[in-house]
């Protein structure tokens, strides 16, 4: 496509050889590899290894998402262990971006120096940061959690969720045919000034309960430390109509916000507002550490994309995990980010061996993602396939190719399905990109 740059297809095995023994010699700074086993060169493989890079927000003050880098690696370890893609060896690189747009841009320049073909199974919020420099190298950003509007409008992105917008645009969905009144409490961002409109789009979509098919829209700090001020106003709104609800979709911060939220004094008013929220915000480990079915999150309702964590399909995934993480306890099955992860490699693996060449570029894959390579996930997602025509094509979000999302409720302690199968945003969202 036009503005990449165009790589040789021809091995260059002294340099990268080379480079990469001295790359496994060092793990500095933000960034490390896994898998520097056999290289170029030496004995034991007679294709060209490929190298991609995952990376994601480690120790900072808001989201943190540690499992995904780990993901990537345990991936590899297995992969690897059986003689790697259709004979490649994967090696990944993990970059904290520190959910900064300085520190999403130099993990983007890092995955162009270093030559990578893919960036995989990633987060990042500061997609004006990180696309640009792909752009510029012709790296191809595969399965990306989803979070960034560029991920679903650059040409080198190709998501294998709906991200975000999805997410909202189901939660108004399962929350218009249940609520009279809607309060959204979002992060006072960038990123969270376009969740109200995608909220209201699926308001707008369920059965007219909602007030007037608008929520009130509330804006709270990404990293306080207490939100009684917030939750006050979410409650307030939503108690009006008697059977309400209150969404908060703050990452990391939704277990504060929603601590603030049962803290306030009980004059009654609560008594029939039900809570709500999206998977990355609510998850299984947060029901289980706040007390389970007798916590605050039982009945909540929560939209997600993939399979509730339980599911069969989730078996492979798992004993990955169990065989292959060495108990790092960054990676909960559980967690949408490490889902993500799992997905974008198992994409990541299907197209490689769909190219089956000795030398599998950035070039390469790009041409295999855009000439309609089909990825199967076992039922995590449906088909995969990101050709012109299987896009979205909203203005908004016009690579989405996957608009499906599941609808599921605590109920005595587990997320569980609160309907059967996905349900399918693509009209809602066509709505709200169209600002409708």
């Amino acid at each position: 496509m036009t503005g990449r740059r165009q790589r040789s297809s021809t091995p260059r095995p002294l340099r990268r050889s080379s480079a990469f023994r001295a790359l496994c010699a060092v793990a500095a700074g933000t960034w490390v590899v896994t898998g520097c086993g056999g290289l170029p060169g030496d004995s034991g493989g007679s294709r060209e290894p490929v190298t991609v890079m995952t990376w994601a927000p480690q120790g900072t003050s808001a989201t943190n998402m540690a499992g995904m880098p780990a993901m990537a690696k345990a991936y590899a370890r297995w992969v690897n262990a059986s003689g790697g893609i259709d004979g490649h060896e994967l090696r990944v690189l993990t970059c904290n971006e520190r959910n900064t747009s300085a520190g999403a841009a130099d993990c983007a320049r890092l995955a162009a120096d270093r030559d990578v073909t893919a960036v995989v199974g990633s987060y990042s919020q500061h997609g004006n940061a990180f696309i640009a420099p792909l752009e510029a190298a012709g790296i191809p950003y595969l399965g990306g959690y989803g979070i960034a509007e560029r991920e679903f409008s650059s040409y080198v992105s190709y998501p294998v969720n709906g991200g975000q917008a999805s997410l909202l645009a189901g939660n108004g969905m399962q929350l218009g045919g249940e609520c009279g009144r809607v309060s959204i409490v979002r992060p006072d961002t960038i990123t969270g000034d376009a969740m109200p409109e995608l909220l209201n789009s699926g308001l707008g979509k369920g059965k007219d309960k909602s007030d007037n098919g608008r929520a009130t829209d509330i804006r709270a700090a990404e990293d306080a430390t207490d939100y009684t001020e917030p939750a006050r106003k979410a409650r307030d709104h939503a108690s009006d109509a008697g059977d309400g609800c209150v969404t908060a979709v703050l990452g990391d911060r939704t277990e504060t916000f929603f601590d603030s939220y049962r803290r306030l004094p009980d004059d009654g008013s609560g008594d029939h507002v039900r809570i709500s929220s999206v998977l990355g915000s609510i998850g299984q480990p947060l029901v289980d550490r706040t007390g389970g079915a007798k916590g605050p999150f039982e009945g909540a309702y929560v939209t997600g994309w993939y399979p509730q964590a339980q599911d069969p399909a989730w078996g492979p995934m798992r004993e990955v995990i169990r065989k292959h993480a060495f108990g790092d306890t960054a990676i909960d099955p559980a967690d949408p980010g490490v889902q993500t992860t799992w997905i974008a490699y198992t994409a990541l693996r299907s197209l490689i061996e769909s190219i089956a060449k000795d030398t599998v570029t950035s070039g390469a894959l790009s041409h295999a993602l855009d000439k309609g390579a089909k990825v199967e996930t076992g039922g995590l997602t449906p088909t995969l396939r990101w050709r012109y025509e299987d896009m979205l094509g909203s203005p908004g979000y016009p690579r989405i190719v996957n608009s499906e999302v599941t609808f599921q409720v605590v109920r005595d302690g587990l997320l569980v399905a609160l309907k059967d199968g996905f349900v399918d945003v693509r009209g809602t969202l066509s709505d709200a990109g169209r600002g409708a």
